[in-house]
Protein backbone atom coordinates (compact mmCIF):
# COMPACT_ATOMS: atom_id res chain seq x y z
CA UNK A 1 0.00 0.00 0.00
CA UNK A 2 0.95 3.45 -0.85
CA UNK A 3 0.01 6.74 0.68
CA UNK A 4 0.78 9.73 -0.86
CA UNK A 5 -0.54 13.28 0.79
CA UNK A 6 -0.14 16.72 -1.64
CA UNK A 7 -0.69 20.18 -0.19
CA UNK A 8 -0.81 23.45 -1.12
CA UNK A 9 2.79 24.83 -0.54
CA UNK A 10 1.05 28.60 0.86
CA UNK A 11 4.55 30.04 1.67
CA UNK A 12 5.98 30.29 -1.81
CA UNK A 13 2.75 30.67 -3.26
CA UNK A 14 3.07 27.48 -5.36
CA UNK A 15 2.06 24.40 -5.05
CA UNK A 16 4.13 21.25 -4.26
CA UNK A 17 2.84 18.30 -6.84
CA UNK A 18 -0.65 20.07 -6.58
CA UNK A 19 -2.02 22.40 -9.27
CA UNK A 20 -5.89 22.20 -8.07
CA UNK A 21 -5.08 24.09 -4.65
CA UNK A 22 -6.37 21.36 -2.76
CA UNK A 23 -5.07 18.98 -0.39
CA UNK A 24 -5.17 15.53 -1.82
CA UNK A 25 -4.84 11.88 -0.52
CA UNK A 26 -4.09 9.05 -2.36
CA UNK A 27 -4.18 5.40 -1.46
CA UNK A 28 -2.84 2.86 -3.66
CA UNK A 29 -2.92 -1.05 -3.72
CA UNK A 30 -1.39 -3.40 -5.47
CA UNK A 31 -4.29 -5.97 -5.35
CA UNK A 32 -6.02 -7.46 -7.97
CA UNK A 33 -8.22 -3.98 -9.04
CA UNK A 34 -11.81 -3.47 -9.17
CA UNK A 35 -13.73 -3.99 -12.70
CA UNK A 36 -14.72 -1.12 -14.48
CA UNK A 37 -18.26 -1.86 -14.26
CA UNK A 38 -18.34 -2.16 -10.50
CA UNK A 39 -16.40 1.21 -10.09
CA UNK A 40 -19.23 3.70 -9.16
CA UNK A 41 -21.84 1.09 -8.32
CA UNK A 42 -19.57 0.29 -5.10
CA UNK A 43 -20.44 4.07 -3.94
CA UNK A 44 -24.22 2.85 -3.86
CA UNK A 45 -25.34 1.92 -0.26
CA UNK A 46 -25.11 -1.88 0.68
CA UNK A 47 -23.48 -2.95 -2.66
CA UNK A 48 -21.01 -5.59 -2.06
CA UNK A 49 -18.83 -8.15 -3.62
CA UNK A 50 -18.06 -9.26 -0.57
CA UNK A 51 -19.81 -12.33 1.50
CA UNK A 52 -19.79 -10.56 5.21
CA UNK A 53 -19.85 -6.88 3.87
CA UNK A 54 -22.34 -4.61 4.72
CA UNK A 55 -21.48 -2.09 1.77
CA UNK A 56 -22.10 1.60 3.77
CA UNK A 57 -18.20 2.15 3.86
CA UNK A 58 -17.63 3.53 0.43
CA UNK A 59 -21.70 4.82 0.22
CA UNK A 60 -20.38 6.74 3.93
CA UNK A 61 -17.11 7.72 2.79
CA UNK A 62 -18.18 9.88 -0.11
CA UNK A 63 -21.50 11.80 1.88
CA UNK A 64 -18.62 12.71 4.49
CA UNK A 65 -16.45 13.45 1.85
CA UNK A 66 -19.22 15.87 -0.31
CA UNK A 67 -20.15 17.45 3.33
CA UNK A 68 -16.93 18.64 3.41
CA UNK A 69 -16.66 19.43 -0.02
CA UNK A 70 -14.92 17.40 -0.72
CA UNK A 71 -14.30 14.25 -3.25
CA UNK A 72 -13.45 10.87 -3.60
CA UNK A 73 -12.64 9.11 -6.55
CA UNK A 74 -11.41 5.50 -7.22
CA UNK A 75 -9.54 5.06 -10.48
CA UNK A 76 -8.95 1.06 -10.87
CA UNK A 77 -6.47 -0.92 -13.33
CA UNK A 78 -8.28 -4.55 -13.02
CA UNK A 79 -5.60 -6.93 -12.56
CA UNK A 80 -2.76 -3.96 -10.90
CA UNK A 81 -4.32 -1.58 -8.77
CA UNK A 82 -7.25 0.72 -6.99
CA UNK A 83 -5.95 4.24 -6.35
CA UNK A 84 -8.66 5.81 -3.92
CA UNK A 85 -8.03 9.57 -4.74
CA UNK A 86 -9.65 12.14 -2.02
CA UNK A 87 -9.29 16.03 -2.69
CA UNK A 88 -10.27 18.75 0.13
Amino acid sequence: MILSIFTPDKKRGNHLENSEGKTIIEVEDNGKGIPEEQVERAFIPFYTTKDKGSGIGLSLSRQIMRLFKGSISVPSIPGKKTIFTLKF
